[in-house]
């Protein structure tokens, strides 16, 4: 098969990160491509040489220059496939439109699916009426795609990981080897850096010798600004650290001991599988679908969201006993390699090409 993952940017969210882990797996069997229709980013050295890259530089929401690109290059590579990823589903449907052959999967990856009463989907819905699937990344938006939209096939696939060996080790950790807490997740509000700030606040009463690193995009936003605030207030310069957008995800896990992830809200957190794959031990919220990742207590802690003193005492069980620490990190890469493997979502992902 010849399939083209589209995705607007390949900035390091999680929706750009699958879209670049489906391209990579693809290329192993099939011809793959990939198009970012807006902008680069740091994903871009992640894409495997065996996969075939297009940037589009779309300027508007309407650029016919890049929407006659996009179709003149599907044409020409005889592109069977286009598997559109979050918001460049508008864009997709444009480009179905002018090549009816080609299939149309979008693929859901909204990480507000426990707010999703409030989500604005009136283009969407008319866009879905040329989708031939909707994957969604868990149950809660499968069955929401099937009351609100007009696709006949919706299926759930699980997000997955892959470790890049071609990553360039060059972020170093600030802090104390074995004493660093990392958070790998983009400064939204969705995120709730606020709250994990309290939290840590309350483990810095305990123990001053930790310190806790937030690796992500920096929109220098007002709530980039709010967080930047907080941590002089409550006075952690000295042990909390930014860091901004980062491609060696897996080195900086390595110099890790605990992850946590502080969200309002979530779908199936990518940042949670990274962790299982780097060993960590994890304190999370008990939002999306964490808890098929962390499915008991052996393999991590789920707190309430927003809930900073439960996330406090879930981290500080990991900082007070190591043996339990590791013990953690050993049993969530056993379910993380287990039941979120490439092998396992490229067996399913092809059935649903082959049916759409």
């Amino acid at each position: 098969m010849r399939i083209l993952q589209l995705i607007d940017s390949l900035d390091s969210g999680g929706a750009e990160r699958m879209a670049v882990n489906y391209a990579n797996m693809l290329s192993q069997n099939h011809t793959s491509f990939i198009c970012a229709t807006r902008a680069e980013g740091l994903l871009k050295q992640a894409i495997n040489k065996e996969v075939n890259f297009l940037f589009l530089d779309k300027k508007k929401t309407l650029d016919f220059k890049a929407i006659k690109r996009l179709h003149n290059y599907i044409k020409k590579h005889n592109i069977e496939i286009i598997h559109a990823h979050s918001t460049s589903f508008f864009f997709a449907t444009l480009i179905k439109v002018f090549n009816r052959k080609t299939k149309l999967i979008w693929h859901d990856h909204y990480g507000n699916s426990e707010f999703l009463k409030h989500r604005e989907f009136k283009i969407l819905k008319v866009c879905s009426y040329w989708f031939n699937n909707i994957i969604s990344v868990n149950k809660v938006l499968k069955e929401w795609s099937e009351n609100y939209l007009k696709c006949e096939r919706v299926s759930v696939l699980n997000n997955f990981v892959i470790v890049n060996n071609n990553e360039i080790k060059e972020t170093v950790l600030k802090g104390e080897n074995e004493k660093r807490i990392v958070c790998l997740a983009n400064l939204r509000p969705q995120k709730n850096h606020l709250m994990l700030l309290e939290a840590f606040k309350k483990i810095f009463a305990y123990n001053q010798e930790w310190t806790l690193h937030l690796v992500g995009k920096d929109q220098l936003d007002d709530y980039s600004s709010k967080l930047k605030e907080k941590i002089k207030s409550l006075k952690l310069k000295e042990n909390v650290f930014i860091y901004g957008n980062k491609s060696d995800v897996h080195h900086i896990l390595n110099q890790s001991s605990i992850g946590v992830l502080s969200s309002s809200s979530e779908g199936l957190p990518l940042s949670l599988l990274e962790y299982g794959l780097a060993k960590l031990a994890v304190v999370a919220t008990d939002v999306g679908d964490c808890n098929k990742v962390i499915t008991n207590n052996s393999e991590g802690t789920l707190v309430n969201p927003n809930d900073a003193e439960a996330f406090s005492k879930g981290v500080l069980k990991y900082i007070n006993n190591e043996g339990e620490r590791k013990q953690a990190g050993e049993m969530l890469y056993k379910n993380v390699t287990n039941n979120f493997s490439a092998k396992k979502n490229l067996e399913q992902l092809i059935s649903i090409y082959n049916k759409a």
